[in-house]
């Protein structure tokens, strides 16, 4: 990625902003930023189009924290937070939220919702697909993907409501409270704040 733009856009090109923001939050979720991502934050713009935007506080934040760090500080953070050879300090996967052990009843839900939509795990990813990176590039494509039947906002807002919702404030908060968390203690604003607006934009759709 060699770009990253600010969390606000015109009327105009909304989607392609909504996509792309959860393509990086994919990302960053995923694995730590390398260099180049990082740089990137490092310079994006941090002033909304419009003053007082929702997103723009915890966004500055976010590039605010990039700014102070380099790639081995983030990997270094993400291993700590994410990694190890046994239990993380912190779970990705939404399983561990919604019923408290890995691999449970969610999972086997969500791989039939994805079915569904057709489709399905890239061979040689090794985490299930209730990680939150995986979820969010579920998101990208049912916002940006080509096939009508598929990517629309009625099964944005289902898949949304049903597997990210329900958990990902839960995470934020165990991400956002850790004390060796600082990049990813500002990602994890970021994302609430992020989730919250596409909450209150799907409930607008029910208005």
């Amino acid at each position: 990625m060699s770009d990253v733009t600010p969390p606000v856009s015109s009327a105009l090109d909304e989607e392609i902003a909504r996509a792309e923001l959860y393509g990086l939050l994919a990302r960053l979720w995923y694995a730590a930023p390398d260099a180049g991502l990082l740089d990137a934050l490092q310079v994006a713009v941090t002033e909304a189009p419009a003053s007082g935007a929702f997103l723009e506080e915890p966004w500055r934040a976010l590039v605010g924290v990039a700014r102070g760090m380099d790639a081995a500080a983030a990997h270094a953070e993400y291993d700590v937070l994410f990694g190890g050879m046994g239990k993380p300090e912190v779970y990705l996967f939404g399983s561990h939220y919604l019923s408290g052990f890995l691999n449970d009843k969610p999972v086997a839900q969500l791989r039939n919702d994805l079915d569904a939509l057709g489709l399905a795990r890239e061979e040689g990813i090794y985490e299930t697909e209730d990680h939150v990176a995986f979820l969010f590039e579920v998101m990208r494509y049912l916002i940006a993907g080509d096939d009508v039947a598929v990517a629309n906002l009625t099964q944005q807002r289902a898949f949304f409501a049903t597997h990210v919702m329900p958990w990902l404030p839960a995470l934020c908060d165990a991400v956002a409270q850790h004390p060796k968390a600082h990049l990813y203690a500002a990602l994890a604003g970021f994302t609430r704040a992020f989730v919250e607006v596409e909450a209150q934009g799907f409930e607008m759709l029910d208005a």
